[in-house]
């Protein structure tokens, strides 16, 4: 395995949350798609992807079998990702409630760091 490219952060206890309510196997490939996030020097669009229409928010992507799951984020100071909130998506659009979320979390982590 390569080394760290990135370090990812966690804001609050949001991704925990999300974490903790999924089967094990999804917890295993999250677990799996984070550290492939870490190592990687490009990312591909499978699983970290730019959400259109936002600034600077992205969504690590996760399936497992038919299940996909969604995890915002941005980069922080270069390397670093913050992980906000994440979901189990349903539809073939991220739900707009969702985006809308991640993106006040955004705002108030950026509103805690100063």
């Amino acid at each position: 395995m390569p080394g760290k490219k990135r370090t990812i952060v966690f804001y609050k206890t949001y991704f925990d949350e999300f974490f903790i309510r999924q089967r094990p196997k999804v917890r295993d490939k999250i677990v799996w798609t984070l550290e492939l996030i870490e190592q990687l020097d490009t990312i591909p669009e499978t699983y970290l992807k730019h959400l259109e229409g936002t600034t600077g928010l992205y969504e690590i992507r996760v399936q497992q079998a038919s299940d996909i799951f969604r995890i915002f984020c941005c980069f922080d100071e270069g390397k670093l990702v913050v992980l906000f909130n994440g979901f189990h998506k349903k539809s073939q659009k991220t739900p707009r409630a969702e985006i809308k979320k991640a993106e006040l979390l955004k705002a108030a982590y950026y509103e805690d760091k100063t």
